[in-house]
């Protein structure tokens, strides 16, 4: 996870090199735990996927939060739930970015829920499920030993064309899936999770 990634001010991520966005999905209601400064917060907003990362972006700040990056192959124990009388949601746990220079046993997992409160979501489950699947996959094919940091842009290299290809349309989800990248500024692409001095002043 990264707290408050920078992107565009049409509101899309800006993207690493090698990552292709496959959907937005508006009026998502978004909660996280662990937010420095707010502790557990809950908003509304957009949440984008990539082959890279899932990236929830705040339609209104708060405090100091505006949107949060997860990389996919720091998300676990995700699960689809379909409660009874509330609405359709994804739960799981990511894994926070940490620093080349710090130590993770400083830093602990944040647990997170992904509410579908407009409409359907049998578009961005069954995406959001095998991609992470595949990215897993990949990564398990790629990294035989055991590796102690995992470098999270190893998820580009990830073959999802033919996942997308393959995807199922619910005509009841308004998810939109991405059939050309909509990067406005393609040669802007950000190399690394540790934000440059050009970065920090975007």
């Amino acid at each position: 996870m990264a707290l408050n990634p920078q992107f565009f001010q049409n509101g899309m991520p800006v993207p690493f090199e090698n990552e292709l966005f496959v959907l937005a999905r508006d009026g998502v209601d978004f909660e996280v735990d662990k937010i420095p400064g707010c502790g557990k917060l809950k908003s509304k907003g957009t949440i984008y996927l990539s082959n890279i990362r899932m990236v929830f972006v705040a339609a209104k700040p708060v405090a100091n939060f505006y949107a949060f990056d997860m990389p996919l192959l720091f998300v676990n124990g995700e699960k689809f739930n379909q409660p009874i009388f509330l609405c359709n949601n994804i739960s799981g746990f990511v894994e926070p970015v940490v620093p080349e220079n710090e130590n993770r046993a400083l830093y602990s997992a944040h647990s997170f829920k992904i509410l579908f409160k407009e409409g359907g979501c049998g578009t961005f489950v069954p995406l959001f499920l095998n991609l992470i699947s595949s990215v897993r996959q990949y990564n398990q094919q790629m990294n035989s030993a055991p590796v102690t940091r995992i470098d999270p842009l190893q998820a580009a290299n990830t073959p999802v064309d033919e996942m997308m290809r393959h995807a199922y349309v619910d005509p009841n989800d308004p998810t939109r899936i991405f059939l050309q990248q909509p990067t406005p500024q393609s040669e802007l692409r950000r190399r690394t999770y540790q934000p440059s001095s050009y970065e920090r002043t975007m």
